[in-house]
């Protein structure tokens, strides 16, 4: 993949990884940034129909450092993620996001419609009470590298030393989300959602709510839901999951 940079309003310097030609689908990394769940599978599928663009987020990989997360980061990302697409003079894309991706590309959806042709929303977050993570979350506070030998060297190849920062400023934000109150993180509005739509969950995820299937059913009953047996957090990057994964989403594609 090409790396590059794109200046936006702040100043900042967005890193981009860019490989492909085509339709420009643009992959929205989840919390821990890109490296711990790399695209590969999908960008050897795909990369013949479409340009695929990663950007890294503020406060990942090789973008700007920050020093703290705030609870309400998701909607601060809508806003940066568009800066990049103005930047790169991107009328029209997909985006398939992962994690707290999924949850920026749908804002995304709800935001400008018109703009996207398709969502792919993979390990979806609904629901602000995400009880059943809260201990994982102050974990990852309180034990870094309790996350494993594996994910440890991706997150330092990705972010360098301040790899274990990358997960306390994530954690920390979700528990005040929790504590933020009842509700979705849509506000309500998900039902509103008016661009295909397709959603892929493992399922092992451990970070997928009770009632968030059924909610996101409940909503948007016209979008497709499509669950990967066996798979957990991350079915685009497992290896027993990448290749399904990456021909539901070529089907999806396809008829959009």
């Amino acid at each position: 993949m090409k790396s590059t940079f794109v200046e936006i309003a702040g100043p900042a310097r967005i890193h981009i990884r860019d490989a492909g030609a085509g339709t420009p689908l643009i992959f929205l990394h989840g919390g821990w940034g890109y490296e711990v769940y790399p695209f590969d599978s999908q960008i050897e599928r795909l990369r013949e129909q479409y340009r695929i663009l990663i950007p890294d987020r503020s406060g990942y990989g090789q973008s700007p450092r920050i020093t703290s997360l705030p609870p309400d980061f998701h909607r601060h990302a809508v806003a940066e993620t568009t800066q990049v697409l103005d930047a790169l003079e991107i009328e029209q894309a997909v985006l398939w996001g992962h994690s707290d991706g999924a949850v920026i590309a749908a804002l995304m959806g709800l935001a400008t419609p018109s703009r996207f042709s398709g969502l792919i929303l993979e390990a979806f977050h609904y629901t602000r009470a995400k009880t059943g993570s809260l201990d994982f979350f102050r974990k990852m506070i309180a034990e870094p590298y309790s996350v494993g030998g594996r994910a440890v060297a991706a997150l330092a190849r990705d972010h360098g030393e301040d790899w274990p920062g990358v997960l306390e400023r994530n954690a920390t934000a979700w528990l005040q989300i929790v504590e933020s109150g009842r509700g979705d993180l849509y506000d309500g509005k998900l039902s509103e959602l008016a661009v295909p739509s397709l959603f892929i969950h493992g399922s092992r995820d451990p970070r997928t709510e009770p009632g968030d299937l059924e909610a996101i059913r409940r909503e948007l009953p016209g979008a497709e839901v499509r669950i990967i047996d066996g798979a957990g957090h991350s079915p685009h990057s497992e290896p027993e999951s990448a290749d399904e994964c990456a021909r539901i989403a070529a089907e999806f594609l396809a008829a959009i």
